[in-house]
């Protein structure tokens, strides 16, 4: 982490470390899939390697021994919508990058809009929008005759003031794109300044970073 190995980490090298240490993840996710899904080792999957190594599934058999048939057809949906649109010249089969966005859509711009069009038919139960019981039902349960939690009341507020911009009541896919992909935040960044505010307690550093 201390790359200058002056004995301090600065905000700057540990934004660096936690990067390295996400794009460390997304590669070993790609290769440990990829080994599974390259069945004819040609360094590409192609859609049908894929479904078949996930689903079991061949055609005309229809997931015909399985008891839940409809959510196993959806799942093959979804991903087959993805996988499209991964796949950016359209030819069914995935380079390494192309199946990189396939299991990593977030870390892609290209791919913002399935990964919103998923989280809409994750939570949206009614009309093609998020409203706000929706919304924080996706992160909490109720609990019959308890009271509400001051951190669910917290998320009611942030949801009026913060996520729906136009103050309709609901989310539209351009608020789902900015509640859950937004431009102006840098994880990476947010998630250094907090380490270093939570570990340097005694500031000896003097504002240079851990040491």
């Amino acid at each position: 982490i201390d790359r200058d190995r002056d004995g301090f980490v600065t905000q700057a090298e540990l934004k660096d470390w936690i990067k390295h240490t996400q794009n460390r993840y997304i590669f070993e996710n790609v290769q440990k899939n990829w080994r599974d899904y390259d069945r004819d080792g040609d360094g590409r999957i192609a859609w049908p390697e894929f479904k078949n190594a996930t689903y079991g599934y061949y055609e005309g058999e229809e997931f015909g021994d399985l008891e839940d048939k409809q959510s196993y057809r959806k799942m093959l949906a979804r991903d087959e919508r993805r996988f499209k649109a991964a796949d950016r010249d359209g030819d069914m089969v995935a380079t390494r990058e192309e199946f990189t966005a396939f299991l990593h859509p977030e870390e892609f711009d290209y791919m913002k809009d399935i990964v919103v069009t998923e989280t809409i038919e994750d939570i949206d139960k009614r009309d093609g929008y998020v409203q706000v019981d929706e919304y924080i039902g996706d992160m909490y349960t109720p609990e019959s005759g308890e009271p509400e939690p001051e951190w669910v009341q917290s998320e009611r507020q942030q949801f009026l003031d913060f996520r729906d911009l136009d103050r309709d009541g609901r989310l539209d896919r351009a608020e789902i794109g900015h509640w859950i992909l937004p431009q102006d935040y840098d994880h990476p960044e947010v998630e250094a300044k907090h380490l270093l505010y939570e570990s340097d307690k005694d500031k000896v550093s003097g504002g240079r970073g851990l040491g």
